[in-house]
């Protein structure tokens, strides 16, 4: 309730002070009252709390105040003092319950509102948590798919390496893989490759490129016709024209060497036209895995 409560009643007081030419009856129990209701006026949760009974208090001091101005008898003055000052007590109790239950309210919310952002915290986080474990499982799974398809790329690489390695009638040894060109890939008793030669070159080349820790020798071999030096000879020629057309198709020169052995090391008798061209052949050897390639004994 607002101090509108006094100001009309100490107003009209003072003007009836004035008028008269005594001053009015009071006792100490008024005093004490006006007191009270000034302290309860000074306190805005009086009024905001509890207006009907403070109004009712208001009212009250008022009737106190006009007897104190009619000079009534002292008892009567009390009287109506005290049953103010009890108004003004009830409206200051009210209005102080009235406070505790808003703040039990407040807090009560505030409770309410801390345990709506620890659930929606929860939530979140669960969320999140979520978010994760998917992105986890779609990253696992991309990694699976990934792995899978480079399974699927290096068993179809393996694959078409080892068509390739048939085509070339390649065969595993002790020393590596071996592929064994034929003299009808040179010019007679030249070492110059011929034009099949050289697509047989081509052949070995794209097995090389996808095989680049792989050593590769390439050994010459001739028959036992002419003197051993012009075998010899010849045999290191052609070696080293496989290497050279090799280099030529984009194989690292530092992993290809070679070796001529002439009429040494024989596939055959020499005994007759088809035995002898036999032997005249160049070896590619492949190591495996990079290993050295074992010498030939």
């Amino acid at each position: 309730m607002k101090s509108l409560y006094l100001i009309p009643s100490v107003f009209a007081l003072s003007i009836m002070f004035a008028a008269c030419s005594t001053t009015p009856t009071t006792t100490s129990l008024l005093d004490q009252t006006r007191g009270d209701f000034m302290a309860a006026q000074s306190t805005p949760s009086v009024a905001a709390n509890a207006p009907l009974e403070f109004k009712a208090a208001s009212d009250a001091l008022d009737r106190a105040n006009a007897a104190a101005a009619k000079k009534e008898s002292l008892d009567e003055i009390d009287k109506l003092a005290y049953i103010a000052r009890q108004k003004i007590a009830t409206a200051r109790e009210v209005a102080k319950q009235k406070q505790a239950e808003n703040e039990m309210a407040n807090a009560g919310h505030q409770r309410d509102e801390i345990r709506l952002e620890q659930r929606t915290m929860e939530a979140n986080q669960a969320k999140s948590q979520a978010n994760l474990a998917k992105a986890d499982a779609d990253a696992a799974r991309a990694q699976a798919d990934a792995a899978a398809n480079s399974a699927r790329d290096e068993a179809a690489k393996n694959a078409a390496l080892q068509q390739q390695l048939a085509d070339l009638q390649a065969k595993q040894t002790d020393r590596g893989i071996v592929i064994t060109l034929s003299d009808v890939l040179f010019n007679v008793d030249r070492a110059e490759l011929s034009a099949e030669g050289m697509r047989t070159a081509q052949k070995m080349a794209d097995v090389l490129l996808q095989e680049p820790q792989s050593a590769v020798l390439i050994e010459g071999f001739t028959d036992s016709t002419g003197s051993a030096a012009h075998n010899l000879e010849l045999s290191q020629r052609r070696a080293e024209s496989v290497r050279n057309a090799l280099i030529g198709l984009g194989v690292k020169s530092d992993k290809i060497a070679t070796r001529g052995y002439g009429e040494a090391f024989p596939v055959a008798s020499n005994s007759d036209a088809g035995s002898r061209q036999l032997n005249r052949r160049v070896e590619i050897v492949l190591s495996q895995n990079g290993a050295p390639i074992a010498t030939r004994h």
